[in-house]
């Protein structure tokens, strides 16, 4: 690897940073709201199937306690 003087290291650095495509705002607004949205159906799925598990694993634990 070239060793490169801290001067021109500067200088790449500002080249590739120039390089950048920031996201506009409105696509910005959009991801974040599809993260929101994505985050509260896979919240409800994981909420849905731990509680049907639970139902399962109580309804088993009332078999072998004999209470069912």
């Amino acid at each position: 690897m070239a060793k490169v003087s801290p001067g021109e290291f500067v200088n790449q650095v500002q080249t590739e940073a120039k390089k950048i495509v920031w996201p506009t705002g409105r696509e910005t607004m959009m991801t974040g709201v599809m993260v929101v949205i994505m985050t509260t159906l896979l919240g409800l799925f994981f909420f849905g199937i731990d509680t049907f598990f639970g139902a399962i694993v109580q309804w088993l634990l009332g078999v072998a306690a004999g209470r069912a």
